[in-house]
């Protein structure tokens, strides 16, 4: 069986770690690093992970190895479940035809019976009478005929598990996400490796095509140890009270026990949304959505009345019904991680290969042929003919030693005496076969001298490294950095080419990818780049991913389209056009919006997740929401120092919700903060867990001294960060987790900021001196939050700055009242734009916003300017923009009685609410029938624009069915409608990945729609065609392929026939040459409807 290895990606911006896999004609592992950018690389690249079962990851257990992870195991997981699908529909396919055809056979029997039992007189010529066997067989036939499942459709439902391997701390690394992760069906297995593993003969793990040996390695300095508690208590006082909070005096087992609970249910639980319980009103956990039984008519129906923790309220002692929090979210806190400074590396080798049977030795021993045969291949012993016992040894070659390979990460320098020292390297039957080491290596590990001398001593062996010195910072997402070029030559003021290198910060001598440095081979690590295993070793360089020609794709765009380009910076450059940018009297003009991401739900080829970043001179830097990769596309928009710039200007990140695709980046940024600002150790000071349990006053004082990152968001973010930074110091205790207190509707200056839920810091309403540190320290004058409609705890925000500039992103919502109020005298407005207008229908069944709809919420707050983000991934290029000449706006309240835990907290990386409605169908909310409306929420001011607002009343999500929300703008009245005023100053740009445009600059963004129209209508022109040259040559290639079987058929068939005759020719039958041949060229065969001649085969031919 073939077998190889290949590497999928190498140190660059857009994938950070190494990732190699393991390929056999019918399994996959993926092994290395699963690092952010991993599945957006998978799906640009289209890796094969259909196959995959099982990912063994190598070093450290921190984010900048692991980061991709809970992306990677959804896009597997999916991957496997589809397979699974697919083969169960074969196997019931491939039985239906097995039945049908048993059928007919048991019908013939059953007839013959029948004809036997007629012919009761014996008369000549009547039908035999079926035998003992025909009427077993008969019988066997009638069972087949009744099964209910096929044994092959029932072996391709069982779950097919995904087991993932590696360090300390990655199962409490999953649990983590148990707020935000919830997949139903996709078992997920964890095994951990630690210290204690050593050598033996067998391995660590093995299965039917590898043996691993898994090499846990510390650095010589480490001395970390896992503290003592007086007490232990046992995982039984836990896992049966969803309410108790697990803590440090758990035993370590039992802490992993709950540990790999929670994660067991994060993917595979038998959790209902449809699951009610029934408890006391005083006992119910609020937030949450309370339903009573009507004692009349016996339906289900909201509750509205006293809730417990209402002041000076009496609570009724009432019996009622609640959903049914899913079982991984039951927990608020896990058991407390310590990091662990183990970095795993594994030695991997394939099975030994069989040697060849002999037939001829084993008659000659005697053997009798059939059974015996078998049971010596299989490795069995014998007796033969006259007694003896023969031996596999004694009719087969010797075995060929299994081929096999090492994937070792070093982190740093540290860690190469470990590794030189382990007794692995000892063990012949890890050994044995070794072909070649992968080394993952750390900033200058490779130029140690005793790792050099470690490779020496292995000098036969291929040594392929992969770092950020010897591989170069290449452009791995072609199809996005080519957009982005051809962007570029339409407007190079906003659309910069992304930052790239196509050379190694430190080459190997005298070649770039290989060289012999003393007496060691090492060859650079490129993505592509094979390792062959079997049947032959061999490096193989036919695969190498080649680099992204930039000139070939600047060359490639249309004059056409520069032509057009040309006029409109030409227009631009115009007095006149100079004038009107001079006139606009927008606050803080140079105020920057950097766009890292402007797609939704998943990454693909041209967008990635939510990401942008807000610079305001003479305030600071902000980001808001941070999605899988951020740092990657910062770091592909700045060079280094201008990165670190932007770094220690940073002040804020703030995360709208806790949907994956908004903020599974926000780890690798504040980790490149905290190195850019404190460096790598922290600086004596006050850490974030002494503000947390301090007085207000020290909190003061700590950001009046201390240069400090805040993180704002829902509380369960504060939890998420909190508990994972016990795997990792990624810069947890420089932050100040702010949690929000949302405005209230018609209160927009009512938002609260709490630290540890205690100390109020919001920067106008808590104590004066909080609230002067708190503005000196944001570089804001007013933070405003509000929830809207789309899942649980999912908030837009309003940032005002000194200068009066005010920003005011939306996250993912549906159109919201509170937000247009929060965000009233709004200066750029940032507004998710989910669906096109002909789609508003998934607007309303998924929670988010049409491009009309976003832009009506602009005009609904009054806002000067208005960005378009978070396209489906449907939208490749440019989204579909209607007639915005007049807007149908209906603003909705969030329903603050959703509860956590009740699925709309559920968000995945692979599969969103946008592609199946999974997490966000079951919050939406619908207007009513009657199209309730209601008049403007406060005057008018400053000649702002009119609007009727309509309030969404809540239907109950089980009385609704996804095709009646599909086809909700059919169902709803229309609403007035709001003008677009030419007397209003309102500018609409669209997001693009790597867009940075100014404030004073967004007007000039529609400036060049024409151009980019084009663009985007000429490629369309020319995928299309290249399409159908795809499809043509496709269908050429079948064509082909069909003729070229019928001819091999034809072939065979002859081949046989002629063997036949050989056979008789051989007992006596023989014909003279010239008559068999006349015979054969007059053959003539019947098939598929039509008489074919088969023209003879002759010598020679």
């Amino acid at each position: 069986m073939r077998s190889f290895i290949q590497i999928l990606s190498t140190p660059t911006a857009d994938t950070p770690g190494t990732s190699i896999m393991l390929h056999f004609d019918d399994q996959r592992y993926l092994l290395g690093n699963i690092a952010e950018g991993s599945q957006r690389t998978a799906l640009a690249l289209d890796w094969k992970l259909v196959k995959t079962s099982n990912i063994f990851l190598t070093g450290k257990t921190e984010w900048k190895n692991i980061g991709g992870l809970l992306g990677m195991i959804l896009t597997v997981a999916e991957s496997l479940r589809a397979a699974d699908e697919a083969a169960k529909e074969n196997a019931k396919v491939a039985e239906e035809k097995k039945r049908k055809r048993a059928e007919a056979e048991a019908e013939r029997l059953a007839a013959k019976a029948k004809k036997v039992k007629g012919n009761t007189n014996g008369a000549k010529g009547g039908a035999k009478p079926m035998g003992r066997h025909e009427q077993e067989q008969a019988e066997s036939l009638r069972r087949k005929t009744q099964s209910k499942m096929p044994p092959d459709a029932q072996k391709a439902v069982e779950k097919t598990r995904l087991k993932i391997h590696g360090g300390p701390n990655l199962t409490h690394t999953l649990a983590t996400a148990r707020r935000f992760i919830f997949r139903k069906g996709m078992p997920v297995d964890v095994t951990e490796f630690n210290e204690s593993i050593l050598s033996t003969e067998e391995p660590t793990w093995s299965d039917d095509h590898i043996r691993v040996w898994a090499m846990p390695i510390k650095p010589q300095t480490s001395h970390t140890s896992r503290p003592s508690s007086p007490r232990k208590r046992s995982f039984d006082e836990y896992k049966d009270n969803a309410t108790t909070q697990p803590s440090s005096d758990m035993s370590p087992s039992d802490a992993d026990g709950l540990r790999r609970q929670i994660v067991g249910n994060m993917f595979d639980s038998n959790w209902s949304l449809d699951t009610l319980v029934e408890k006391k009103l005083a006992d119910v956990r609020l937030p949450a959505k309370i339903f009573v039984r009507d004692p009349d008519s016996k339906q289900l129906k909201r509750y509205h009345g006293p809730l417990p923790g209402d002041a000076n309220v009496e609570i009724p002692d009432l019996d009622v019904l609640v959903r049914k929090p899913w079982p991984a979210s039951s927990f608020e806190t896990l058991p407390p991680a310590i990091p662990s400074p183990i970095a795993m590396s594994y030695i991997v080798r394939c099975h030994d290969q069989r040697g060849k049977f002999r037939k001829d030795k084993a008659l000659a021993l005697g053997v009798q042929q059939g059974a015996d045969f078998s049971l010596l291949s299989s490795g069995s012993e014998v007796t033969s003919k006259d007694g003896k016992t023969v031996k596999p040894e004694d009719v087969m070659d010797a075995s060929t030693p299994g081929h096999g390979f090492a994937v070792v990460e070093l982190p740093s320098a540290e860690y190469v005496e470990s590794l030189a020292s382990r007794p692995e390297w000892e063990n012949q039957t890890a050994v044995t076969g070794l072909q070649a080491i992968l080394w993952i290596l750390g900033p200058g590990v490779v130029e140690n001298k005793l790792l050099q001398e470690f490779m020496a001593k292995m000098k036969d062996l291929k040594h392929i490294v992969s770092s950020s010195e010897v591989c170069q910072n290449s452009i791995a997402l072609d199809s996005a950095a080519s957009a982005a070029i051809r962007l570029n030559q339409i407007d190079a003021e906003r659309y910069p080419v992304p930052v790239h290198a196509n050379t190694p910060a430190k080459p190997f001598e005298r070649d770039a990818y290989r060289v012999d440095k003393g007496k060691i081979s090492l060859i650079a690590a490129r993505r592509g780049l094979s390792l062959d295993l079997h049947p032959n070793v061999r490096i193989n360089e036919e695969n190498i991913t080649p680099l992204l020609d930039t000139a070939e794709v600047v060359e490639s765009t249309p004059e056409d389209v520069l032509s057009l380009a040309r006029e409109i910076r030409n227009d631009i450059a115009s007095e006149q056009t100079q004038k009107e940018l001079a006139k606009q009297d927008l606050p803080s003009p140079e105020a920057e919006i950097i766009c890292l991401g402007t797609g939704s739900a998943q990454p693909s080829k041209y967008r990635n997740v939510s990401g942008t970043l807000l610079r305001v001179p003479g305030s600071g830097s902000y980001l808001l929401d941070a999605g899988e990769n951020t740092l990657g596309q910062l770091k592909r928009i700045y060079n280094a120092d201008e990165l670190l710039e932007v770094l220690r200007d940073l002040k804020m990140i703030w995360i709208s919700h806790l949907h994956a695709d908004h903020h599974l980046g926000i780890t690798s940024v504040i980790k490149a903060w905290y190195q850019a600002v404190h460096g790598d150790s922290p600086l004596d000071g006050t850490s974030t867990q002494d503000l947390e349990k301090g007085s207000l006053d020290t909190v003061v004082n700590a950001l009046q001294v201390e240069k400090r990152l805040f993180v704002v968001s829902h509380t369960h973010m504060m939890k998420w960060l909190q508990e994972y930074s016990g795997v990792e110091d990624f810069g947890y205790s420089k932050l100040v987790p702010l949690s929000v207190r949302p405005a209230q509707l018609g209160d927009p200056l009512s938002t609260r900021l709490f630290l540890n839920n205690e100390h109020d810091l919001s920067l106008n309403l808590s104590s004066p001196a909080a609230s002067a540190a708190m503005r000196t320290a944001t570089g804001l004058t007013d933070l405003a939050a509000c929830l809207v409609p789309h899942c649980y705890g999912a908030q837009a925000v309003s940032l005002t700055f000194p200068t009066g500039f005010k920003f005011s992103f939306s996250g993912d919502c549906r159109p919201s009242r509170a937000f247009a109020e929060i965000g009233q005298g709004t200066t750029v407005l940032l507004h998710e734009a989910t669906f096109d207008d002909e789609m508003q229908g998934d607007a309303v069944a998924k929670n988010h916003s049409t491009t009309k709809e976003a832009i009506g919420v602009g005009l609904a707050m009054g806002a000067r300017r208005i960005l378009l983000t978070h396209f489906s991934q449907r939208y490749q290029n440019i989204p579909v923009m209607g007639d915005l000449k007049a807007l149908d706006v209906r603003l909705e309240e969030e329903d603050e009685g959703q509860a956590e835990g009740q699925g709309d907290e559920v968000a995945d990386v692979v599969v969103d609410a946008e592609r199946d409605g999974a997490a966000d169908e079951k919050n939406v909310k619908t207007a009513t029938q009657d199209g309730t409306e209601a008049g403007p929420s406060r005057p008018q001011q400053n000649g702002e624009v009119a609007s009727n607002i309509a309030f969404a009343d809540e239907a109950p999500r089980w009385k609704r069915s996804r095709s009646s929300l599909r086809s909700a703008p059919s169902q709803t009245p229309i609403l007035p409608t709001i003008p677009l005023r030419s007397s209003q100053d309102v500018k609409i740009g669209v997001a693009f990945d790597y867009m940075r445009v100014k404030v004073k600059d967004i007007m000039l963004l529609e400036r060049f729609t024409p151009a980019l129209t084009k663009l985007y209508s000429l490629q369309e022109t020319e995928k299309d065609e290249r399409k159908k040259r795809n499809k043509e040559r496709m269908v050429q290639e079948e064509k082909e392929r069909l003729k070229a079987r019928e001819d091999r058929v034809l072939l065979e068939r002859e081949m046989a026939r002629r063997k036949r005759e050989e056979v008789k020719g051989g007992n006596g039958s023989r014909r003279s040459g010239g008559d068999r041949e006349k015979r054969d060229g007059g053959r003539e065969r019947k098939g598929s409807g039509e008489r074919e001649r088969v023209q003879p085969v002759r010598e020679g031919n």
